[in-house]
């Protein structure tokens, strides 16, 4: 949609009424609906209606939410619109949104919607850097509410006069936040006046199909919170994180003041093998190499969208690009390079299954080998051409095992903490590795029918014992494999209070396989993510909403934040069905009542866990605070002794690291490249957490108590009452495979 004089009219008028010369125009941008995303839309709700789990729970009055809800995906903090914006464009667009959406394939509320807040960001900001220029009063009582995102997402300033005072509030709270890093209030000004010259740059880049995306994911969304539309960009995306590969030179960039910039390089790839590529190097001008004089002009990418430039430089395998580079090591400037790269497959490994193992000590004191296996997501092959040669999960874990048993381990945590989850595949896999074969999950769909997914293999790889760390992050497959190990008593579970919560499956439809037209055009298109099952563990408990509690729960300051699934709008009910037959059972409380106890005891009386609960203690303090200070001084204060208190646990955090396990780390695939050392900031504050595991290194105290734990069962085994059966957290010893 264009800004048509009457548009313009309009937005003038609005810079009128807020007392504001209006800023230079941005460039004319068309922000309309192209013929193969109308398709697409049109597809995308008639998906939903007849196959989504939940498609009986939205109505066309439901389409009410969405313009709300886009409004806060703009304005997540509640500081551009107003709520007569609000209550504007919902008696405009509520009355035949479902209509124009489902049978038309129109959006232009998202177009419009956004062209309007587009009005109001370029007026406030031009507010702001005029009142940028005047005089700051920081030693008043004024306070400003930081949790303006928790509010209720339709409530927005009553009016201009209330919106100036939120800004106002806003203004000397981030200039304080400059002030409190030692710089003075003029300089605190114009880093403040930076920051929102960015935004105004970065809001005028934004493209129809990023529009289209979240309003669409909007839609989606009313069915449950991991339903979702994705871009053809956010497609491929996401399906280079299920498969962990990607097709280009292996470097990781960003941005820096307009400029793209080598963050990491990927070790094995492209750039990795030719050595001449290096951190902090900028890229200036990207060339094709393809023969053709057109395309082999470079192009300069100064001032380009970080996305514009990632498609430029990946490409298909076994075609050249040309770099022009400024090298980070130059002192001048103007030093200029070309390098050629050849793209090929890159392997994500940093982001794969990787494992150590720990020499653990008894309560003798004697050193007991226990081996740690972190699988951060689910990942496998997406069923492309190259789909043999991807990474899998499940194989990952097979290795380290392997490697594991090898050098004689007593036992093994699995480490699913912050893991979310990934192909449903993978997990049922991944468990058989350590079960004889059953049951490892059951899925119901829509209708009703409960399919049964089992491990078939009566071999197992690891037979000994085994424990599962999790988080409230860990989610869906995670879940499933950790739920369904402690169905069988196969492993002791520890982590925080529950796991996330999500017990419901997704598909993924390439839309342009619903769409012959856009098939045979060879066109990019859109993804629609929707959820099409439940699914239930072995003994017919559903994870939805209540996740897997731990067989022994640790403090944890993830369980003060509301992140689990309950959390979450139209989150699906929890529910059971029957059993399925499978041969296993719970932990017996021979077992899990003197490994609890234990537990707690150490919990009581350990230095680790003293320190834990003064950081969760902290942190609750923090979260609590719903106003901050706007006089200088007073936050002065409070940060000096928030800063004493990081430093003073900081200590006591060093201290307690030195005592850490030895262990000895294992990499499949290439082992990381060291990062870039960063250099601290002056006066930047330290984070505090309760996990600053920097890989292996860091103060870890749920795995080290994880590892005490498996510890005490392998004592618990030699126990005389397990004397005439097999011991805990044992399976029948077969080798798979």
């Amino acid at each position: 949609m264009t800004l048509r004089p009457r548009r313009l009219l309009i937005v003038l008028s609005l810079f009128t009424a807020l007392g504001l010369a209006p800023l230079p125009a941005q460039k004319d941008r068309t922000l309309v609906t192209p013929p193969n995303l109308t398709s697409e839309i049109k597809l995308l709700v008639r998906l939903l209606e007849e196959a989504h789990y939940n498609k009986e729970a939205v109505q066309p009055d439901t389409y009410r939410e969405v313009i709300p809800n886009y409004m806060s995906d703009l304005d997540g903090l509640r500081l551009f619109f107003l709520d007569g914006d609000r209550q504007q464009f919902e008696k405009r667009f509520n009355e035949g949104l479902y209509w124009n959406i489902s049978s038309v394939g129109k959006i232009d509320a998202a177009y419009e919607i956004f062209t309007s807040y587009e009005a109001r960001v370029q007026a406030r900001i031009t507010w702001i850097f005029d009142r940028l220029n005047g005089e700051f009063d920081l030693t008043t009582e004024q306070t400003f509410g930081i949790n303006r995102s928790d509010k209720d997402p339709k409530i927005w300033p009553a009016d201009a006069a209330a919106a100036d005072d939120v800004w106002q509030r806003r203004i000397k709270f981030e200039l304080i936040q400059e002030m409190l890093n030692k710089k003075t209030l003029d300089e605190a000004k114009t880093t403040v006046r930076k920051r929102y010259e960015r935004m105004l740059k970065n809001l005028g880049e934004i493209e129809t199909e990023e529009l289209a995306e979240m309003f669409l994911a909007n839609i989606a969304r009313l069915y449950d919170p991991h339903s979702t539309y994705f871009s053809a960009d956010t497609f491929d995306d996401f399906s280079i994180q299920m498969r962990l590969q990607l097709v280009g030179i292996g470097a990781l960039l960003g941005l820096e003041e307009d400029q793209c910039v080598i963050k990491e390089i990927i070790t094995g790839g492209p750039a990795d093998l030719d050595k001449r590529l290096k951190p902090n190097d900028k890229i200036i001008a990207v060339t094709q190499m393809t023969g053709e004089p057109v395309k082999d002009e470079p192009v300069e990418i100064i001032g380009m969208k970080l996305r514009k430039i990632v498609d430029l430089i990946r490409g298909q395998k076994g075609t050249q690009v040309k770099l022009l580079v400024q090298p980070a090591e130059a002192a001048d400037g103007s030093v200029r390079t070309e390098i050629i790269l050849t793209r090929n497959v890159v392997n994500l490994d940093s982001a794969r299954a990787k494992g150590a193992i720990f020499e653990v000590p008894d309560r003798e004191g004697a050193l007991k080998p226990i081996g740690v296996i972190s699988l951060p997501t689910f990942y496998g092959p997406d069923g492309g051409p190259e789909g043999r040669e991807q990474n899998s999960a499940t194989k990952d874990v097979a290795k380290l095992v392997a490697q594991m048993k090898g050098a004689g381990v007593d036992g093994i945590v699995l480490d699913l903490r912050n893991n979310g989850g990934g192909l449903l595949s993978e997990a049922i896999e991944l468990t058989g590795l350590f079960i004889s074969k059953g049951p490892v999950v059951q899925v119901r769909n829509y209708y009703g029918d409960v399919k049964v997914d089992n491990d078939t293999d009566p071999a197992v790889i690891y037979a000994g014992p085994l424990a599962v760390l999790v988080s409230r992050f860990s989610a869906s497959a995670s879940e499933i494999v950790a739920g369904a190990l402690q169905n069988y008593g196969r492993a002791v579970v520890v982590g925080d209070s529950s796991t996330h919560g999500k017990g419901t499956v997704q598909t993924i439809v390439e839309m342009r396989s619903l769409n012959p037209a856009l098939a045979r055009g060879g066109l990019k298109s859109g993804a629609t993510k929707l959820t099409i099952q439940k699914f239930y563990l072995p003994n017919g408990s559903s994870t939805q909403l209540n996740g897997v509690v731990p067989d022994i729960v640790l403090p944890s300051i993830e369980d003060l934040l509301p992140i689990g699934e309950r959390d979450l709008p139209h989150a699906l009910v929890w529910d059971e069905i029957p059993t399925s037959f499978f041969e296993g059972k719970a932990l017996d409380s021979r077992v899990l009542v003197p490994l609890r106890e234990a537990s707690l005891d150490r919990q009581a009386e350990l230095e680790e866990f003293a320190y834990l609960r003064r950081s969760i203690d902290w942190f609750k303090s923090r979260q609590e605070l719903k106003e901050i200070s706007l006089n200088f001084e007073a936050r002065l204060r409070q940060k000096e002794s928030d800063s004493a208190f990081r430093k003073e646990m900081k200590v006591e955090r060093d201290r307690l690291t030195s005592t850490n396990f030895s262990f000895r780390e294992f990499h499949l695939g290439n082992p990381p490249a060291p990062k870039p050392k960063r250099e601290p900031v002056e006066g930047e504050d330290e984070e505090l957490s309760t996990d600053e595991a920097d890989g292996y290194n860091g103060l870890d105290i749920p795995l080290r108590e994880t590892l005490r734990v498996l510890s005490d069962a392998l004592a618990l085994s030699r126990s005389p009452q397990f004397a005439s059966e097999p011991p805990p957290l044992t399976a029948m010893t077969q080798k798979k495979g």
